[in-house]
């Protein structure tokens, strides 16, 4: 098996990557904050331009009619920029959820307009963007329900992360809002995407400490060139390239839908959160007292590597699903690939 991006999928990536680090820079983020803007909509039509908003969805719907493993870099491209939009849970969780309904009430072509659809799936505990929703998608016992912004009440809470917007959601189900049964591969789309973001924020706040390093001078000398400094970005970055293939894997895997997929999902939503955990304290460390200030850009990274490692399920959730297929299928390194044991 030949595990690499083609070159179609390569060029997606770069190009969203190149237009994302163009538009989405930490004073883009600081004005949206200090303004009280919940998206920026050039920025927010420049993506739905791109046509990244369809990737996953169906060609005779108006989508790229692409997979998982066309959109997990661009995931990552959106973690690497700590985009405030949401584009990975738009594009990755609800375009999706919507083209499988018999009956999207028109919500689809919307979506994929720009409208944003919010998301209150069962495994998080708040619902995110609900505030510029036109429309959210929310659990009734196992019913879905597709319920116009105006049918919900909304109270805004607490988020360490100031560029993430949290919102408890007051409605009632009806008939009139019921449009299918069960959530389908969306948890596992979450956490994947999650995941992938996770890659991103790891990498850039690794970025951010080696240029850091680079400039700041002790005793003479750049502080990058003292051996302490040097192992924190390095055993950093070791975590985030052994996280990388796992995110990869399971985006290839999810189709499948099988425990072994399940828990190939579940480990890469472990392994990454571990990348950016040690990613996020290392490079704070590496810039010493600075590295704690609002002043420095880094915080804006920290945060949402905080949030995401808990969205979309737990660390410990996730290692009951490992653990599950431990017990449940075989285990050694005949069995690498989830894809021999579906």
């Amino acid at each position: 098996m030949e595990f690499v991006f083609t070159e179609d999928q390569a060029a997606i990536n770069l190009a969203a990557r190149d237009m994302l680090a163009d538009c989405c820079q930490p004073a883009d983020l600081r004005r949206m904050i200090d303004a009280g803007d919940a998206l920026d909509a050039a920025r927010w039509g420049a993506i739905r331009d791109m046509g990244l908003l369809g990737i996953l969805a169906p060609e005779s719907a108006g989508g790229l009619g692409l997979a998982e493993p066309d959109f997990v870099a661009i995931a990552e491209a959106a973690g690497y920029v700590a985009l405030p939009e949401p584009l990975v849970d738009q594009a990755g969780v609800a375009v999706p959820l919507l083209a499988s309904l018999a009956d999207d009430r028109g919500w689809l072509a919307r979506a994929l307009a720009g409208e944003v659809v919010a998301l209150g799936h069962p495994a998080n505990r708040f619902v995110t963007d609900a505030d510029v929703a036109g429309a959210l998608l929310l659990a009734d016992g196992d019913d879905l329900h597709l319920v116009e912004r105006d049918a919900v009440s909304l109270t805004r809470q607490e988020s360490f992360d100031p560029c993430r917007r949290l919102f408890s959601v007051a409605w009632t189900p009806s008939a009139a809002t019921k449009v299918g049964s069960g959530w389908g591969q969306s948890a596992g789309r979450g956490a994947l995407f999650a995941a992938a973001q996770m890659l991103g924020i790891a990498q850039r706040s690794i970025d951010m400490a080696v240029a850091y390093a680079k400039d700041r001078m002790q005793f003479g000398k750049p502080i990058g060139s003292y051996q302490a400094v040097k192992h924190l970005a390095a055993n950093a970055q070791v975590k985030v390239e052994f996280a990388r293939p796992m995110v990869h894997a399971a985006a290839w895997e999810l189709a499948g839908g099988s425990l072994a997929a399940l828990a190939r999902i579940a480990h890469a939503k472990i392994v990454a959160a571990e990348a950016v955990d040690l990613a996020t304290r290392n490079a704070v460390q590496i810039h010493g007292a600075m590295g704690m200030t609002w002043e420095v850009d880094l915080h804006f990274w920290v945060k949402r590597g905080l949030a995401l490692q808990r969205l979309w399920g737990t660390p410990a959730a996730h290692m009951d699903t490992v653990l599950e297929r431990i017990h449940a299928l075989p285990t050694g390194p005949e069995f690498t690939f989830a894809s021999e044991l579906a």
